[in-house]
């Protein structure tokens, strides 16, 4: 009985110490993103000519929109819009074709965001893009964005992230999601920024160097995570990746529970993936010095948020009769400063908004949303598990 003890002690232990290394690198990015970051220039001397990419997924409806608002951008130099169509019905092709933007169909057996990009760009090529700027299909840019993108490259950088804030906060559903990305442009972008490190990429709100991306794709393989992927591959290669905090990409939020599910089984298993993939080489390269890339490693270690939570909160009530592990002061301290570090990664402006209080109500529906994800991430590999979309408004009075 006393083995059995022993093993119930060291597990409690052994898991104690994994949510703290959570908190502790969650809590320390959260008070360093309370740090100010310098604002994006406009100036440049040279206006690049920009290909904007929209990854376009079996959308009818939004992309319409989107590209409309897209081609109302103000630049001093050239862009020119293009439509990566992936099943697209008939009619809405037609009507794209009849806006002034480029409309390449791509069919694949097994569709992927990272197949259709590499398809074009090496169509694109010899045109004399010099920068690639990734778009959703439910994405629109702030005013000046591109002015904003192009200036980055004008001064030596060759990878930059934009801000992505929510399109929408109609539900309660899709005001949590928008206090979510604004947690992690927090924890994993500004913060990160702030110390010179590279900001994670979000798969959308991307500009690059026109042939390091093309590049990049040509070798990025078969993967449900494209943006991890790059994350990794640049990190490798020891580019810097830019962060502007104040130049802004609007994201559709999503608004119920199935569809947050749907979309979370997808980022876990890109998780998982880049885990097993890169979790010894991580090791390796922060022996090389690779700090940048080390630090992707530990990001793929971190539990979901929703989940560490529910878990620290559950872990908080057991302590107080469980007498194995740690006691229930370590317990407790955990899940104060887990809630301490959201609180503080939750941008002010979203406490004087009444529909906070309504979407902490929702936050027992995502945990169940995160579990069943985490359940179904062999989905996730077998097929494209796009996000729906809807035609949004922009919600300008979010930022």
């Amino acid at each position: 009985m006393e083995v059995i003890y022993s093993i119930i002690d060291v597990f409690f232990w052994v898991l104690g110490i994994y949510l703290l290394l959570n908190c502790v690198y969650l809590g320390f990015f959260g008070l360093v993103g309370l740090l100010p970051l310098r604002k994006a220039k406009k100036e440049a001397n040279h206006y690049r000519k920009i290909a904007v990419l929209f990854p376009t997924y079996q959308e009818n409806v939004v992309i319409i929109d989107s590209v409309k608002t897209a081609l109302k951008q103000q630049y001093g130099g050239t862009f020119e819009v293009v439509i990566i169509a992936d099943g697209l019905k008939p009619e809405t092709l037609a009507t794209l074709r009849g806006l002034s933007v480029r409309v390449v169909e791509v069919f694949f057996e097994k569709s992927t965001k990272g197949k259709a990009m590499q398809f074009v760009m090496n169509q694109l090529e010899g045109e004399g893009f010099e920068i690639a700027v990734v778009l959703d299909v439910d994405n629109v840019m702030s005013d000046d964005c591109l002015t904003y993108l192009n200036a980055s490259f004008d001064q030596g950088k060759r990878v930059v992230q934009a801000h992505r804030v929510a399109k929408n906060m109609d539900t309660s559903f899709a005001f949590l999601d928008a206090c979510n990305e604004e947690v992690n442009n927090h924890l994993f972008r500004k913060s990160h920024a702030v110390l010179g490190l590279s900001p994670a990429l979000i798969g959308s709100g991307m500009a690059f160097e026109f042939a390091y991306f093309r590049d990049l794709l040509n070798n990025i393989g078969e993967t449900v995570g494209e943006d991890k992927q790059l994350d990794f591959m640049i990190a490798k290669d020891k580019v810097n990746v830019a962060y502007l905090n104040d130049v802004y990409v609007y994201d559709e939020k999503i608004e119920n529970a199935k569809v947050f599910t749907k979309q979370r089984t997808r980022w876990i298993a890109s998780q998982v993936e880049f885990l097993k993939k890169y979790a010894f080489e991580g090791f390796v390269q922060l022996f090389k010095g690779n700090i940048e890339f080390f630090n992707k490693t530990l990001q793929t270690f971190l539990g979901p948020r929703m989940l560490l939570l529910a878990l620290l909160f559950l872990l908080a009530l057991q302590s107080f009769f469980n007498p194995f592990g740690p006691t229930k002061e370590f317990w407790i301290g955990l899940f104060i400063s887990l809630c301490l570090t959201l609180i503080i990664s939750i941008p002010r402006r979203f406490y004087a908004d009444k529909r906070m209080f309504l979407a902490l109500f929702q936050i027992p529906r995502a945990v169940f949303g995160m579990v069943i994800a985490l359940a179904s991430i062999g989905k996730a590999k077998k097929s494209f598990m796009a996000t729906p979309h809807s035609s949004k408004p922009v919600e300008k009075e979010n930022i």
